[in-house]
């Protein structure tokens, strides 16, 4: 780990320097402008420590040479704070320093302002600013790390109630970007550091015995590096081995997610073995399989499957010297670099400010290329806590790699599904899918996908996908994804419920609608669109009588009652009340009537809670505001808790096909004899009728007879005869009958 540079501040000169080493072009006069400017604007002013605080920006900035970043980036670590913590005005530094570096400090600027670990909503929406200030200069982003490590050094002179909130902010957001990002090293320390700080007797147990364990196998270590060069030597391959130890915050983590102790861990050191070409990646790995024999399960090429953060390496695991597992990554120079820098080992970084810049970049680095898409779902809208969660996924999960069946790869989460395969590939696919085949065989959609699996979709236009899918996927772009279709469907249900209930309540009052009369009166029923007034009467936010007052600001509704020789309850009736007014009507009357089909599960219409409807039932609906419609019998007696307020009532029908069988929910109350088998005996008895049972409940009679109460499934209301009628002759049953809640 990186210790704290000393307090002496680092001199113009040495700043310089430190730049000219990887770049003999610096802009020396740039440097020196700057380093005297932040110098004068930060004055006196102290850091916790006691430092002079003009130190900090100082020391950002030599993190940042050591990433061998580009002048104009060095300058902005420089410059970071003075915009935040002095007079500085972002046109000032417009002026002296120009649009590019003025640029880079005011998205730094905002970023600070934002508290990433407050309350789920406001950390959302602060998260998406982050991402928004590094959407056009990735270099945002590397100041702003490299500004949290030197912030993450010094935490020891911070108060003690914040270290905990930085701390952990760090390993929330900070770290995991930038792992995501390619930078390795620093998201090492990061987690280190903050580890330090939340969990300190866990870190100091461990590094106590990682000590112990480096100290007792030092030895053995030195062994295995040697046995290796001299092995590499021997065929001609220049290769330089070192042995590393996991740290403690990477051994611990992994103790938690496995559930394993510090002694089960067999992976704690690995070597690293670094070569000229590509070429000698493969040989090495050979020659190692050759030597010793290889751990099953442990080899992964992400030479020719690199991850999405650019990291390229083969890793191994073999039965080494002293019958020892020895981990092994073998990997270019150039590879060693991406896996330590990251998005700033490339040499196209510094001009990625401009669209081109950064197209060129999208097309060199997938890390580049995984921000950009993250940000590209900042347009789809989602809730500041749904892309704080989408992103989240994306920053801790491992991965594995999937192909299509053109050979197409796809880089997954660990625990991917067919449906996340789907997703990522097109959302208009993911929408669509219904099934999947992996390798060629049919599977299950939400089957775990391994690495090299050959997944293809099978689609079914108009599919809308399961609510039950959300909790079941592995990436937040799919879940986010499956969210928006399904609210989208049950919106389309409720504005087709809504143009329903909208054209029959014109056509009861003689008035002509249609889109282009509501267009003008949007403004009037407070909706952005005709699909928003529509759904909103579907769910029951707007009453269909004011849609119509707001087209005819004329029009007086009526209401009126027609009740002559029958009523409510009576044989022969056939009244209904109406959204425009209470009338009861001839069966003539209903054709007009919404048509209500086998929709139980849909949004817009369910059935009663208590004995629901069947066809042949005469029915009403009554629309509840964000509820949609429940249709009840027209005898229920619940239906009363509604006679003052007609607007909900609605006109209703059954519109079944013949020829698809269709179950409807009914209540059945029997009485039974209380011995063994009864309940076999009538189960069996409904069971032969082709009804469903759905839920059966028992009350005590007596103690000769129960009372069974059966929420049944039947087809209509000849059905529902036909089971009660069965029940009826069983000699152990004294009492049947349907009841209507």
């Amino acid at each position: 780990m990186h210790e704290p540079r000393p307090p002496q501040m680092m001199r113009q000169y040495e700043l310089v320097e430190r730049v000219r080493k990887y770049n003999p072009r610096v802009d020396e006069d740039l440097l020196n402008r700057a380093y005297v400017y932040a110098m004068k604007a930060h004055g006196a002013q102290k850091r916790a420590s006691g430092d002079p605080y003009f130190s900090h920006p100082l020391e950002v900035a030599a993190i940042l040479t050591d990433l061998k970043l580009d002048d104009a980036t060095i300058v902005a670590a420089v410059l970071h704070d003075t915009i935040e913590d002095t007079d500085t005005t972002r046109e000032e530094i417009d002026r002296l320093f120009g649009k590019q570096i003025g640029k880079l400090v005011d998205g730094l600027t905002k970023i600070e302002k934002l508290d990433l670990v407050s309350k789920q909503a406001r950390q959302g929406e602060n998260f998406r600013k982050l991402l928004l200030a590094v959407a056009e200069d990735v270099r945002v982003l590397l100041v702003k790390l490299a500004d949290r490590l030197h912030n993450m050094r010094t935490l020891h002179h911070v108060p003690t109630e914040k270290r905990a909130r930085i701390a952990q902010e760090t390993l929330d957001i900070y770290a995991p970007l930038a792992g995501r990002i390619g930078m390795q090293r620093l998201r090492e320390e990061l987690e280190e550091l903050a580890f330090r700080h939340l969990s300190p007797e866990a870190f100091k147990a461990i590094a106590e015995r990682l000590h112990d364990l480096r100290t007792k196998n030092g030895r053995a270590i030195k062994r295995v590096e040697e046995v290796l060069r001299r092995e590499f030597t021997d065929r001609g391959i220049e290769a330089a081995v070192t042995g590393r130890q996991k740290t403690p915050f990477s051994v611990w983590r992994k103790m938690e997610r496995k559930s394993i102790s510090f002694e089960q861990l067999s992976d704690i050191f690995g070597f690293r073995i670094i070569v000229g070409p590509v070429e000698d990646c493969y040989q090495a790995l050979g020659l190692i399989h050759t030597k010793w024999p290889s751990v099953p399960g442990r080899f992964k090429d992400y030479i020719s499957t690199p991850k999405q953060n650019d990291y390229r390496s083969l890793h191994t695991t073999v039965i080494g010297p002293g019958h020892q597992r020895v981990e092994l990554q073998i990997r270019t120079a150039e590879m060693h670099e991406i896996a330590r820098f990251g998005i700033a080992a490339h040499a196209l970084y510094k001009d990625a400010t401009g669209e081109e810049g950064r197209e060129e970049l999208a097309k060199e680095s997938r890390a580049f290329r995984w921000l950009q898409e993250t940000l590209d779902l900042l347009a789809h809208g989602d809730s500041p806590e749904e892309f704080l969660e989408h992103t989240r996924l994306e920053l801790f999960q491992d991965q594995v790699f999937c192909f299509t069946p053109k050979g197409g790869l796809i880089a997954l989460p660990r625990s991917a599904t067919p449906i996340d395969f789907a997703y990522a590939v097109h959302t208009k696919l993911g929408n669509s899918a219904v099934g999947a085949k992996i390798n060629g065989r049919v599977a299950p959609v939400l089957s775990h996908l391994k690495n090299g699996d050959e997944v293809e979709i099978i689609r079914a236009e108009g599919h809308i996908p399961p609510t039950a899918w959300e909790s079941a996927v592995a990436t937040g772009k799919a879940r986010a994804a499956i969210r928006r279709a399904t609210r989208e469907a049950v919106r389309r249900q409720y504005a087709g419920l809504g143009r329903q209930i909208v054209e029959r309540a014109f056509e009861r009052v003689n008035r002509v609608i249609s889109d282009d009369k509501l267009k003008p009166v949007l403004t009037r029923l407070a909706r952005n669109s005709v699909e928003d007034v529509l759904a909103a009467v579907g769910r029951g936010e707007i009453y269909s009588g004011d849609v119509i007052k707001a087209v005819y600001p004329d029009f007086t509704e009526e209401r009126k009652i027609n009740q002559t020789h029958i009523g409510p309850g009576e044989p022969g009736w056939f009244g209904v009340k109406t959204n425009a007014n209470v009338v009861f009507k001839s069966p003539d009357a209903s054709k007009a009537a919404i048509p209500i089909r086998g929709l139980r599960g849909d949004a817009p219409v369910s059935f009663a809670p208590n004995g629901g409807a069947v066809p042949g039932d005469r029915i009403v609906g009554i629309l509840t505001p964000g509820e949609g419609v429940t249709i009840y019998p027209i005898q229920s007696p619940a239906l009363t808790a509604f006679d003052d307020q007609p607007e909900r009532w609605l006109d209703v029908r059954w519109d079944i096909d013949a020829e698809t069988r269709e179950l409807f929910p009914a209540r059945v109350i029997s009485t039974a004899l209380n011995e063994p088998g009864t309940l076999g005996t009538l189960a069996t008895l409904i069971g032969e009728t082709g009804a469903n049972i759905d839920n059966i409940r028992f009350k005590a009679h007596s103690p000769d007879f129960r009372e069974m109460i059966f929420d049944l499934e039947v087809a209509d209301l000849k059905h529902l005869t036909t089971v009660i009628s069965r029940l009826r002759e069983s000699p152990l049953v004294s009492k049947v009958e349907r009841f209507i809640g």
